[in-house]
C-alpha cells in the first residue's frame, strides 16, 4: 500500500508539473526537424537557389503566402513572385532567420514566428513572419506564410 502511494504520488507530480519526458523528447525532435528545414532554406537562398529554398514549401495549390502583395495561393506561383523579386544574387542576398518561437498547433502542425534578415548589396531588408509547418507524407513543409 505504501509503494502504491508514493507511486501515485510521482504520477501525479509528473502530471502536475508538466514533465513527461517522452514528450519532452518528441517536442525537441520536431523542433530540430523543423530548424533542419528553415536552414536547409537558408543554404539555398544563400546560393541563390529559389527553387531548392522552395522546397521547404507544401509543394500544392492549397500553399498560401501572404506578403505586401496580398495573398499568393499555390507552389509555383510563390516561386514566379520570388523569382521575380530576387531575379540576381546583389537582390536576393544572404538571409538570417532569427528564430523566437516554435509552438504546437495540433499534432501535426506547428506555427513559427520569427525574422528574417537580408543583407544585400542593393540594401538590407529586415522583417518578421509567422508561417505554419505541417507533417505531410513523413516530411514538415511551410502550408502557410505571412512574411511583412
Amino acid at each position: 500500500m505504501r509503494l502504491f502511494v508514493i507511486l501515485l504520488c510521482v504520477f501525479y507530480a509528473s502530471i502536475s508539473f508538466g514533465q513527461n519526458p517522452d514528450n519532452s523528447n518528441k517536442q525537441a525532435t520536431i523542433k530540430a526537424d523543423i530548424l533542419s528545414v528553415m536552414k536547409a532554406q537558408e543554404r539555398a537562398w544563400n546560393n541563390h537557389d529559389l527553387e531548392g529554398f522552395m522546397q521547404g514549401y507544401w509543394k500544392s495549390d492549397s500553399l498560401k503566402f501572404y506578403g505586401s502583395r496580398g495573398i499568393t495561393y499555390g507552389w509555383k506561383n510563390t516561386l514566379n513572385n520570388y523569382k521575380k523579386g530576387y531575379p540576381t544574387k546583389a537582390e536576393s542576398g544572404t538571409l538570417k532567420f532569427v528564430i523566437n518561437t516554435i509552438t504546437q498547433i495540433e499534432d501535426n502542425s506547428y506555427y513559427v514566428m520569427g525574422e528574417y534578415h537580408l543583407t544585400r548589396p542593393v540594401g538590407n531588408a529586415n522583417g518578421v513572419f509567422l508561417i505554419i509547418f505541417k507533417k505531410i507524407n513523413g516530411k514538415w513543409k511551410i502550408v502557410a506564410d505571412m512574411s511583412c
